[in-house]
């Protein structure tokens, strides 16, 4: 099984939130960022997959279950219920919007639009068209965003997602699509087919406007 000390230390998930923010890790990632490290008795990786499935199954963490995951003592169980509890206190659930449409999805983009270098995002969307999750998959330089296929589809394989939205900034205010923005959606378009997915829109925003690759 792979180690925390065996992944790129850029790549870590601590690491990963602070240059590209929290929201860019899966569920996964976040938990291994809230333990942060394993002990002789597991590694973070092993103790982080225990856990989340116990979050899959039961939407929720009992000082019991985690106290029985091999390689969490009883103080950093207690830590992480008293987290999880303060966040259902504090964090009021609600339904996930359906993204059935470009100016819906660019709804979810606002954070991204006066960025003066390019993101790019990924929206996972459920078999009725509802968020699952958006994650920054890249962040790119002042004229380009680097991403490779397997950097968007791992977290959408992992959410279970029907399909997914794509989208990045050209902080240029240009919306006319470049030719690597051609190269990347069809590379997309043919690894969602592979995998089942579909790839439901690539879209391109600015300051004030946005534009469909697909539509």
């Amino acid at each position: 099984m792979a180690k925390m000390s065996d992944c790129r230390k850029d790549l870590r998930p601590r690491e990963k939130l602070q240059s590209r923010g929290a929201e860019s890790l899966s569920d996964y990632e976040l938990l291994m960022a809230i333990i942060g490290s394993g002990n002789a008795q597991a590694d973070v990786i092993k103790i982080a997959r225990d856990l989340l499935k116990i979050l899959q199954q039961n939407h929720t963490l009992s000082l019991e279950k985690v106290k029985a995951v091999t390689g969490i003592g009883e103080a950093k169980a207690t830590e992480l219920v008293a987290s999880f509890e303060l966040a259902k206190r504090y964090v009021a659930e609600s339904e996930q919007p359906i993204i059935d449409s470009p100016e819906k999805a660019v709804e979810q983009l606002t954070d991204i639009r006066n960025k003066k270098q390019e993101y790019f995002v990924c929206l996972t969307l459920d078999g009725a068209n509802r968020l699952i999750a958006k994650r920054i998959i890249t962040i790119g330089t002042l004229t380009a965003s680097l991403v490779h296929p397997r950097e968007v589809f791992a977290d959408a394989i992992t959410d279970r997602a029907a399909s997914i939205i794509v989208a990045h900034n050209h902080p240029s205010g240009n919306l006319k699509p470049s030719d690597a923005d051609y190269d990347i959606t069809d590379r997309l378009t043919d690894g969602a087919e592979l995998l089942g997915l579909t790839l439901k829109d690539h879209l391109i925003v600015t300051r004030s406007s946005h534009a469909s690759i697909l539509l």
